[in-house]
């Protein structure tokens, strides 16, 4: 194993990582900006406001991106385990 097959490989994953990621974090973030100018708009200063609707959002995001995710998943695995022969000289 070289360096840069070490190299590329974790930037595989981390990528991988990311995109998984990415979609529940920008909805959760969409939710919270807008949970937010709703409590600066109205005053409410409920701590506590803003969690529900951050789950509600997140599993919606989760449902929808779901087969997306897996198919993406499921290539990463598959190109690792297709590859492991190579990966061992």
């Amino acid at each position: 194993m070289t360096p840069e097959f070490i190299t590329g490989f974790f930037f595989d994953a981390l990528k991988t990582a990311m995109l998984l990621s990415a979609p529940m974090l920008a909805a959760s973030l969409v939710t919270g900006v807008a949970i937010s100018m709703f409590q600066a708009a109205t005053q409410i200063n409920e701590m506590t406001l803003v969690f529900i609707p951050k789950m509600i959002a997140i599993v919606v995001t989760l449902l929808l991106f779901f087969p997306w995710m897996l198919q993406l998943l499921v290539g990463f695995t598959r190109n690792l385990l297709i590859h492991i022969p190579s990966y061992v000289r």
